[in-house]
């Protein structure tokens, strides 16, 4: 069975240490096994002091989710753009080593929202150019025992990487601790046969965050979880599986994820229907 998780920005933004010591108790009590931690800003919540607050209510750190803001670029951006990009990767993955999480996860290619046109030669320049600023990162996180998941985002949110195919073409030659974060919904969006891009992640798979179609619930929509389950199951895959949504009480992460009204009666009950979801599902 796999560990569930969810990522607290389902009820906070950002999620710093008192958000952490609020939520982490409330997680624990609702039956998850495992959390996934965002640092939207360097120092937002302390390593020590989170992988203490999990382990006091027995849950594991199981991913740290980059986040791209404007500004955050590897490719088609400014040297001194590129270099602190890096410099904050680098960050996240001393984080993720700090409170013991495997996997950092995200879109580290370019900043959610930047969509530009690219023929086939620039695309191929882009992805060497993606390629040559994240090596640096995957060798340090290689040292610390920690991986990289690089995430394919929905046409709407970027237009590096939208399908898993582009993404096994974009880390192609990164060293083997570089893989793929999956993400059922921007999946569902892209890709025309999300099982069947699933089973071509396989080999390549680091992290798995889900959620409904619609970013509510997994359960309350359309996706067709046993299959999506079963096909996981023949990849190997063998970490965890995240809740991935986001509150609506904050504007700016609202506005990034385009939540305009309520995914659930609560965001406890989000998290909650959707974990049980999941468990009848793997179980």
């Amino acid at each position: 069975m796999y560990a569930i998780g969810v990522n607290p920005w389902v009820w906070a933004s950002p999620v710093d240490d008192e958000a952490l010591a609020e939520l982490i108790p409330r997680i624990a009590s609702f039956g998850f096994d495992a959390v996934e931690l965002p640092i939207e800003q360097p120092g937002d919540w302390d390593p020590a002091r989170t992988r203490d607050l999990l382990a006091a209510h027995g849950l594991v750190a199981v991913g740290v989710c980059a986040v791209t803001p404007p500004g955050r670029d590897l490719v088609d951006a400014a040297p001194a753009v590129v270099e602190s990009t890096v410099a904050y990767l680098m960050g996240c993955v001393a984080s993720a080593a700090a409170v013991g999480a495997p996997c950092v996860g995200g879109p580290v290619y370019a900043a959610v929202g930047r969509t530009w046109r690219m023929s086939p030669a620039e695309r191929a320049a882009c992805y060497a150019d993606f390629r040559r600023a994240l090596t640096p990162v995957a060798e340090r996180a290689g040292e610390c025992g920690v991986s990289i998941g690089v995430e394919a985002l929905n046409r709407y949110e970027t237009s590096v990487v939208n399908t898993i195919e582009q993404t096994v073409d974009l880390i192609d030659g990164l060293p083997a601790n570089v893989g793929i974060m999956i993400d059922t919904y921007h999946m569902n969006i892209e890709e025309s046969d999300p099982y069947a891009a699933l089973a071509l992640a396989g080999p390549h798979i680091k992290h798995v965050q889900v959620s409904g179609t619609d970013r509510g619930a997994p359960g309350a929509d359309h996706f067709d979880w046993p299959r999506f389950f079963t096909v996981l199951r023949g990849t190997g895959y063998q970490g965890a599986v995240c809740i991935e949504s986001f509150t609506a009480d904050n504007a700016t992460i609202a506005t990034a994820a385009s939540i305009w009204r309520p995914l659930a009666a609560s965001q406890d009950r989000l998290a909650i229907d959707g974990l049980h979801h999941l468990r009848k599902v793997v179980a």
